[in-house]
Parts: structure tokens; C-alpha cells; sequence
């Protein structure tokens, strides 16, 4: 096969998978940590209604969301990428990084939880992807 082709279906097989993931445990957390009575993770309307509500254990989940997705989405690229394995990983990486720069101006979070959420769940674990997958 095409290098070319082949690196560009790691990228896109990558960033499908860690966003499946990303999207199972952001709908499924809920029932590991249950989201305050009246809030619906299903409707961003109900989320920025709600967020005064949250308290730090509800921001483990999207968080786990975000890293996981982001870790798997680098490694499954690694694994089928032919070359630039790295520059592919944090293409990867600044690809969901975009992903969750747009919810900060979306959701009305804590400062606390964008400011550990952009520097630690994209870059770095799709530099920790790219080392688990080479």
C-alpha cells in the first residue's frame, strides 16, 4: 500500500476510534459518577445550565474522556502509520487539543479544570500514544 494512503488512514482509523472512546466514556460516565439531580450530559443547553452545580469528582469523567481518547487515538495511529510516527501522533494530538479548546468557550467550566484539562489531556497523551505504540 501507498505510504501516503496508509498514513492517512492511520490519522483517520486513529482519530475515529479515540473519539468513539472519547464520546462512550463522556455518555457511560455518568453512571460511574452520577451528574447532579436535573443535569443532562446529552444537551450542552442543560450542561451550562447546571455546571454551578458540579463539583470536582464530575470533572474526572470528561477529563478520562479526554485523555483516553486522545492516548488511544496516538497509538492506534502509531501502530498503522509507515513513517513520521511522531509528527502523526501530535497531528492527532493538536487535532482533539482543537476538540477541547472549542468546549472551554462552549461550557462555562472551572479555570481550574481547562487550564489541567488543555495542558494534560492532549499533547502529552498523544506523545505517551506514540511511545506506547512505536
Amino acid at each position: 500500500m501507498n505510504p501516503i494512503l496508509r498514513n492517512l488512514i492511520a490519522v483517520i482509523v486513529g482519530a475515529f476510534l479515540g473519539g468513539a472512546l472519547n464520546m462512550f466514556i463522556v455518555t457511560n460516565g455518568s453512571s460511574i459518577i452520577p451528574l447532579p439531580e436535573g443535569v443532562d450530559n446529552s444537551s450542552m443547553e442543560s450542561l451550562s445550565a447546571g455546571m454551578h452545580l458540579f463539583e470536582p469528582k464530575h470533572f474526572l469523567m470528561p477529563f478520562l474522556a479526554h485523555a483516553l481518547g486522545t492516548l488511544l487515538a496516538a497509538f492506534v495511529c502509531t501502530k498503522i502509520a509507515v513513517h513520521r510516527k511522531l509528527a502523526l501522533a501530535m497531528l492527532i494530538g493538536v487535532f482533539f487539543l482543537v476538540g477541547g479548546v472549542m468546549m472551554v468557550f462552549e461550557l462555562p467550566s472551572p479555570a481550574w479544570f481547562n487550564a489541567t484539562d488543555i495542558t494534560l489531556a492532549y499533547i502529552p497523551m498523544a506523545w505517551i500514544g506514540y511511545r506506547l505504540g512505536k
